[in-house]
C-alpha cells in the first residue's frame, strides 16, 4: 500500500496536532490524575514518546521528562503512586528513554523501585499477577500492558533474562484463562475464586468481550517481544497473531472501527470505540511491519486509522477525538455500553497517537 494520506495530511500530522492540543490545555505536572504516578499518563505519554521518536520534535520529549520530574524527585524516589496496583506501575515504561537520554542514575534508581514492587506483586496459585491488591486472585487484561513492556525491557537492559519468563507466564495464563473457544475472543478479566457477581461459575470469566482490554494486550506482547527473541519472542507472537486475527471479523464494515462490546456490534445501546479501535490498528500494523501477520490484513488497518481519524473534530486549533470510553472495571452488556463517552480523555489520545505512529510507520515506510 501507498503512504496514507487523509484530506491530505498523514497519521503523523494528525498525530502532532493530537499533542499540541493536550499540551496546551495541561502543564506537564497537571495531567490527570494529578500528582500521581498512573497509567492514565503513563499511555499518552507513552504515544507522545513515539511521536516524538518519528518527529523529532524535542518539545515532545522534554513534556514526557517533566511530567516525569514533577513526581520522581533528585533521589530517584516516586513521590506519589499506589504500588499495590499493576496501574501505578506502568509509567515506569518511560523512565528508559529518559534513562537513555539523560544518564540521570534516578531515573535508575525508579527503576529499580519499580522492578521491586513487580517482583513481591501479589499472584495466584498459578503465577498469574492479581490486577491489585484488592482484587484477590483476579486477573484483568489490562495487566498484560500494565507490567509486561516495563519487565521485558528491565530484563533486556539489565541483564536479568530469567523475567522474560514472568512476562510470557502472564500472557500463556490469560489466553488460557479468558479465551473464548468458540470466536477466540478474550473475556475482560477472570476471578480464580469464582466469588464475584460477574464471574461465571464455571470458568470464572466475565461475562463481555471489553473493546479497551483486547486493545492493551497486542500492544503489550509486541511491545515486549521486542526485548525479546527465541522461543519466548515466538510464543507472543503466536498468542499475538491468534488474537489479533480473532478480532478482524468483528470490525465494523461501514464506519472501519470496532464496538464496545466487541461481538455484539448493533445490538440496542452499543456503540463505535475509538480506544479499542486504535489500539487494533495499531496492533495490526505493528504485526504485519515485523512479519507476524499476514500484509493482507493491512486493508482492515487502513480501514481503521482511516475510519477514526473521519471522526475528528476541531475547535479552533484543537483537534477533539471523540468515543472514547472512560475507565472502567467489570460488568455486564449494559454496563458497557453505558460507560461515559469522552473526548480527550487520555486512553484515547494515547491509543490515538500509537495508531498513528503504527500507521506512519507501516504505511509510509519510516
Amino acid at each position: 500500500m501507498n503512504a496514507l494520506q487523509v484530506n491530505g495530511k498523514q497519521p503523523l500530522d494528525y498525530a502532532l496536532a493530537a499533542c499540541d492540543t493536550m499540551m496546551r490545555k495541561f502543564a506537564p505536572e497537571a495531567l490527570p490524575p494529578v500528582g500521581r504516578f498512573h497509567y492514565h499518563q503513563g499511555v499518552f505519554l507513552s504515544g507522545v514518546y513515539e511521536i516524538f521518536r518519528l518527529s523529532g520534535e524535542r518539545k515532545l520529549l522534554q513534556y514526557i521528562k517533566d511530567w516525569v520530574d514533577s513526581i520522581v524527585d533528585e533521589y530517584g524516589d516516586i513521590c506519589s503512586f499506589n504500588p499495590g496496583q499493576l496501574d501505578d506501575l506502568e509509567p515506569g515504561n518511560l523512565l528508559f528513554p529518559l534513562y537513555e537520554e539523560t544518564g540521570d542514575e534516578r531515573y535508575k534508581l525508579a527503576m529499580d523501585t519499580i522492578l521491586w514492587f513487580y517482583e513481591h506483586f501479589p499472584k495466584n496459585s498459578l503465577g498469574g499477577f492479581w490486577h491489585n491488591c484488592m482484587g484477590r486472585d483476579q486477573m484483568w487484561l489490562d495487566g498484560l500492558y500494565m507490567a509486561g513492556p516495563f519487565i521485558a525491557r528491565y530484563a533486556r537492559e539489565f541483564k536479568r533474562p530469567e523475567l522474560q519468563d514472568v512476562v510470557v507466564l502472564q500472557a500463556k495464563l490469560m489466553e488460557k484463562l479468558t479465551r473464548d473457544e468458540k470466536t477466540g475472543l478474550w473475556y475482560h478479566a477472570v476471578d480464580l475464586l469464582k466469588r464475584h457477581d460477574w464471574a461465571d461459575p464455571a470458568t470464572g470469566c466475565s461475562p463481555e468481550f471489553w473493546g479497551r482490554a483486547m486493545g492493551w494486550v497486542p500492544v503489550a506482547l509486541l511491545n515486549a517481544m521486542d526485548s525479546m527473541n527465541g522461543q519466548r519472542h515466538e510464543t507472543l507472537a503466536r498468542i499475538t497473531r491468534d488474537l489479533l486475527l480473532a478480532l478482524i471479523p468483528y470490525q465494523d464494515k461501514e464506519t472501519g472501527l470496532w464496538y464496545e462490546v466487541v461481538d455484539k456490534g448493533g445490538q440496542p445501546g452499543n456503540w463505535l470505540e475509538t480506544s479499542c479501535s486504535c489500539l487494533y490498528a495499531a496492533g495490526i500494523c505493528k504485526a504485519v511491519r515485523v512479519g507476524r501477520l499476514p500484509k493482507n490484513t493491512l486493508t482492515s488497518a487502513w480501514k481503521a486509522v482511516i475510519g477514526v481519524i473521519g471522526r475528528l473534530r476541531t475547535d479552533g486549533d484543537d483537534l477533539l477525538i471523540p468515543d472514547i470510553c472512560e475507565g472502567t472495571w467489570i460488568g455486564d452488556y449494559d454496563f458497557y455500553c453505558n460507560r461515559r463517552r469522552c473526548t480527550n480523555d487520555l486512553h484515547g489520545v494515547g491509543a490515538f497517537l500509537l495508531m498513528c505512529a503504527e500507521a506512519e510507520r507501516t504505511f509510509s515506510n519510516r
